[in-house]
């Protein structure tokens, strides 16, 4: 898809100086920036997501869970 974007120009370029040296388009430069961008982002999308999921679950221990918890803790050595 071609589109047109508003960049800084001491943006455009670093990315034009670093497109010659790493030998690819800027297309290719800036698709590739923004993959790296959406991945690092979808983390807290995902983040979101469970916590919707978990809202209204209830987060209490299993009594008899808690105390083999508490008791294995007290043997360890801290």
């Amino acid at each position: 898809m071609k589109t047109a974007i508003s960049i800084p120009n001491n943006v455009f370029e670093q990315a034009e100086g670093l497109a010659r040296k790493l030998k690819i388009s800027r297309s290719e430069l800036f698709t590739e920036a923004v993959k790296i961008y959406l991945k690092e982002n979808h983390v807290e999308d995902v983040t979101a997501k469970l916590n919707e999921v978990y809202e209204n679950a209830a987060s209490n221990l299993d009594n008899d869970l808690l105390k083999a918890q508490a008791t294995s803790l007290l043997k360890e050595k801290w």
